[in-house]
């Protein structure tokens, strides 16, 4: 699932071809798509008719585009992915949903294989959608505070790296850059939050931090070609992953075969 690297990576690129833009149609290609918009899906494509798309956004794992004081929020899932192209282009056989724009550029399709991500039209949600309010902010944002999650952190009592999946306390972090960031760390994954002091808490945000800034530099990671940006690029930061996926190759800081171990 794309992590916040990789979604991050997307929002740039929707900001960058989507924003200021006039939507002239929506169009549901497969109701399973919009399937968390109750109204349906002639409701979300009226809805989306004529909207002027203003910013792209993004907390965690979730984007979403601002148009008016309303929004189009999307969760990527498996396999999403938001392509931008010639509008007069094939409609491949895995678009979900398809968004056309008034002056005639380059289209915006909602493309997904495993057909787990979604699409939401949200009133009033254009600064924070409503249906992910309960989100914590990601270590990206300017509204992260480490004080804040260490002290968290420490009333838990759950496994560490349970604790860095709970979007409710950091959000954006899956299990990839949870393992590289513990590496850094060095803490073992099922470390008790409740032992840890406040220097290893320091140790590792500041690890959790680094790895997702550096994969962000990257366009994110991609292992095959489930993920890509809007441009259809795959990231390379899998080149740069010290354990995760890395089952008995030796690990860069001691030459260890690495051992993969069984988690949820």
């Amino acid at each position: 699932m794309p992590e916040l690297p990789e979604v991050e990576t997307v929002r740039r690129g929707l900001e960058h071809h989507v924003a200021g833009r006039t939507v002239a149609a929506a169009q549901v290609l497969h109701p399973r798509a919009v399937r968390r918009h109750l109204a349906g899906p002639l409701d979300f494509e009226a809805a989306m008719a004529g909207r002027v798309i203003t910013a792209a956004r993004r907390r965690g794992k979730y984007l979403w585009l601002s148009a008016g004081e309303d929004a189009l929020l999307a969760h990527l899932g498996m396999s999403g992915q938001f392509l931008v192209g010639d509008p007069d282009r094939p409609t491949g056989p895995h678009v979900r949903a398809r968004f056309t724009f008034r002056d005639a550029g380059p289209d915006l399709r909602f493309t997904d294989q495993r057909t787990f991500g979604h699409l939401i039209f949200v009133p009033g949600g254009h600064e924070l959608p409503a249906p992910i309010a309960h989100i914590a902010p990601d270590p990206l944002e300017p509204a992260f505070d480490r004080e804040v999650l260490a002290a968290r952190l420490r009333k838990r009592r759950t496994g560490i790296k349970r604790a860095l999946l709970d979007q409710s306390l950091i959000s954006g972090v899956g299990n990839i850059y949870a393992d590289e960031a513990l590496w850094r760390a060095r803490l073992h994954w099922a470390r008790p939050t409740e032992t840890m002091t406040r220097p290893e808490i320091a140790r590792l945000l500041a690890s959790v931090t680094d790895v997702l800034t550096e994969a962000l530099q990257a366009g994110g990671t991609s292992f095959d070609a489930l993920y890509i940006n809007v441009n259809g690029e795959s990231g390379y930061f899998d080149r740069s992953l010290a354990v995760y996926g890395q089952e008995d190759r030796p690990c860069p800081r001691c030459g260890t075969p690495v051992r993969r171990d069984r988690f949820m």
